[in-house]
């Protein structure tokens, strides 16, 4: 009954549905464990850093990544150039950031993000830089990304702006070297609101989180229903079996052996006994 199961057409269907099963399975569990890392990391940054945590210089934070991204990174260097960034949003109200390049002893800049005020970007109402040699202690943040900032990336600013956060964005504007971070101050003074560090990239529930979580859904809806199409195929082979040694399937269905069927006999005899009768003469 079951030796169809060894012929080369279902040897072929036992290694595809032997094959794609594992696949289907690794790779669901595969994206499952995707979207707990991304659980994981979004309730990290939500939690935020220990109050106690010490500061770290700088350069011991860079490169910028998960683990290091708003962590207390302390700098010492003097304050250059003011620039503002509009439209930042903070506790539902806009404003605007007050930032200054910091040049620190090795000769390279770093934004830092001294606060925040309400109201439209305006110079006049953003206090001056402290003078002198400082000591700045802040959260660390990853250069932001241009996507999505829109006519803030492309330069169409007033002088002493900036849409874009970062290296990219400021390499044209200063002519020495910039570190590839910017560093917020929590405890700022001069009436400004601190700017809170913010999640690294990838870190939070957005829509690739639950991409993931899709996928993972899929690939087991896959295995499933490669395990349900080998189970109907075999069961419908079993009863065409079935019905074949029943006599049921038609001749030569399913193959079954066609019925004998008696030859006609053809020759002399067998034409003459056919032929219609001659009238005699």
């Amino acid at each position: 009954m079951h030796r169809f199961l060894l012929t080369p057409r279902w040897w072929g269907i036992n290694v595809f549905v032997a094959l794609a099963v594992p696949v289907c399975l690794f790779m669901g569990t595969w994206q499952l464990g995707r979207f707990e890392d991304r659980v994981d990391s979004h309730k990290e940054a939500s939690a935020g850093r220990p109050a106690a945590e010490a500061a770290a210089p700088l350069e011991s934070l860079l490169p910028v990544d998960k683990k290091t991204s708003g962590r207390l990174a302390s700098a010492s260097g003097e304050y250059a150039e003011q620039l503002l960034v509009p439209e930042r949003r903070l506790d539902g109200r806009n404003g605007f950031y007050v930032l200054n390049l910091l040049r620190t002893d090795s000769g390279k800049a770093v934004p830092v993000v001294r606060g925040w005020l309400p109201g439209p970007a305006d110079a006049s109402k953003a206090p001056p830089a402290p003078t002198g040699r400082v000591e700045v202690t802040g959260a660390l943040q990853a250069s932001e990304s241009s996507t999505g900032k829109g006519v803030y990336a492309e330069g169409g600013l007033p002088a002493g702006q900036l849409g874009v956060i970062g290296a990219a964005s400021l390499v044209n504007l200063v002519p020495y070297g910039l570190y590839d971070a910017w560093l917020t101050v929590q405890t700022p003074a001069d009436g400004l609101t601190p700017v809170p560090a913010q999640a690294p990239s990838n870190t939070g529930l957005d829509l690739k989180a639950f991409q993931n979580l899709g996928y993972t859904g899929e690939w087991f809806v896959f295995a499933a229903f490669v395990l349900f199409m080998w189970f109907r195929l075999y069961r419908r082979e079993v009863e065409t079996l079935r019905d074949a040694e029943a006599g049921l399937v038609p001749q030569g269905a399913a193959g079954a052996p066609a019925a004998a069927t008696p030859a006609t006999p053809v020759g002399p005899s067998a034409a003459s006994a056919s032929a219609p009768p001659r009238h005699q003469r």
